[in-house]
């Protein structure tokens, strides 16, 4: 049986997230996340005595380009910055993700 999660928990883990729920969309998700924590507490209940851990299920390698910086030309620039929303300065301006003026504590 899942976890259950009150519409005050999902509020806050959509908070977390900087989501924002309609009260239909709350009642919606609400038994979705429920039933997802039912998912990791079954997983939790499974038996790995012997399970070698690992980081992928294939033995493939991705194969990458080394990571090199590159000047862009102005025209270049200028193409990217007026595909985006807002700028300043020759920069995309985007919006904190990190409210500093909160303590963290509810």
């Amino acid at each position: 049986m899942a976890e259950q999660l009150d519409r005050q928990q999902v509020e806050h883990v959509a908070d977390l997230a900087k989501l924002s729920f309609t009260d239909a969309e709350l009642a919606k998700f609400t038994p979705q996340l429920e039933e997802i924590v039912g998912l990791f507490n079954d997983l939790a209940e499974v038996d790995t005595t012997g399970v070698e851990p690992m980081t992928t299920p294939t033995t493939e390698v991705n194969v990458m380009r080394e990571d090199v910086a590159v000047q862009s030309s102005d025209e270049e620039r200028k193409a990217l910055l007026d595909n985006a929303p807002e700028t300043a300065n020759g920069l995309i301006k985007v919006p904190a993700i990190i409210d500093e003026s909160e303590d963290g504590e509810e």
